[in-house]
């Protein structure tokens, strides 16, 4: 796709706030809601894929704040700030990404639902009837998993801030007792998100595939 296709879609985009009008767009390049799907259950792969290492670091960050031997405190509560805000990013671009997968997904059924009307040979329309709820039972399925590990993110993100507002206004040796206690509960949480993303990361590769190669 040229450049310039590319600017007179964002145009589009920009003036409609609609994501019909988008669609519209795209179709008329040859980009159809199938190959938009594709492509925001890729994106959407990737942010879990990134928010894993994301919340990965911000426990190891959590591991040498509690590991504190002397060093300035103060660094090490901004270090594990900022991985505690990068956390919280990744977690939304995360949402961000799955609702526009879901947002794609309802449109493509949607059409594909409705055209199945406008077949006249009635074995074809059939056929086309079974791959949609066969396409739909896939999604749904994926979908019900990148929820599921969607929603581990937020008891996560409430302990981690839990922990940097007390280490905030408590920067003392003192303060590190506390968070040690909450370590091994945070661990397995992260752990368990960590392995809910990867199953979701395995699903959305499946999909892809399946979508890819028309099945």
């Amino acid at each position: 796709m040229t450049k310039r296709i590319l600017v007179v879609i964002t145009a589009l985009i920009a003036l409609s706030g609609c994501q019909s009008a988008y669609y519209a767009a795209m179709e008329k390049v040859g980009v159809h809601k199938r190959d938009i799907l594709v492509d925001r259950v890729e994106e959407a792969r990737d942010a879990q894929d990134d928010a894993q290492e994301q919340f990965a670091d911000a426990l190891a960050q959590y591991q040498a704040v509690i590991q504190f031997d002397g060093a300035e405190l103060e660094t090490l509560y901004n270090r594990f700030k900022d991985e505690y805000d990068d956390s919280a990013a990744a977690a939304q671009e995360v949402t961000d990404r799955i609702n526009q997968v879901e947002q794609v997904a309802e449109a493509l059924f949607d059409e594909w639902t409705d055209e199945l009307s406008q077949y006249q040979n009635g074995a074809l329309r059939a056929q086309s009837a079974q791959q949609l709820k066969s396409t739909q039972r896939r999604y749904n399925a994926l979908l019900r998993t990148m929820r599921q590990a969607e929603k581990r993110m937020a008891p996560v993100l409430s302990a981690l801030n839990d922990n940097v507002l007390y280490l905030k206004h408590n920067l003392n040796a003192r303060a590190i007792g506390a968070l040690k206690g909450e370590f091994a509960g945070l661990q397995q949480n992260i752990d368990r998100l960590i392995s809910d993303m990867e199953r979701a990361i395995q699903e959305s590769d499946a999909f892809i595939r399946d979508m890819e190669t028309g099945q």
